[in-house]
């Protein structure tokens, strides 16, 4: 029983890591496009915000959902993985930290 629940959690980790690169090229696609790139922004921040609430639960969701809004909304901020930034905190950092 406990193995299962170890290798239930590790498909979590490894599907959030994929999923984080994932969502964070994405985040990253608008520097290919000059000008409509930003655009494109104002479309992707609340997705983005809403994903990260939504992979992460509690307190460090709600904050990486509105760290990750303003990084997608303001101009120039893109090259930031905040999907990526968040599974190392979540996974590597709070980990052994205790918490």
């Amino acid at each position: 029983m406990e193995k299962e629940v170890i290798e239930v959690n590790r498909n979590a980790k490894r599907k959030n890591l994929g999923l984080g690169i994932l969502f964070d090229a994405i985040g990253m696609l608008s520097f290919t496009v000059p000008m409509v790139g930003e655009f494109s922004d104002v479309i992707w921040a609340p997705i983005a915000a809403y994903l990260m609430t939504r992979m992460y639960k509690g307190t460090a969701g709600k904050v990486g959902g509105v760290v990750t809004f303003l990084e997608e909304i303001f101009p120039f901020t893109d090259f930031i993985p905040s999907f990526t930034l968040m599974w190392v905190y979540n996974y590597i950092i709070k980990k052994e930290s205790g918490s």
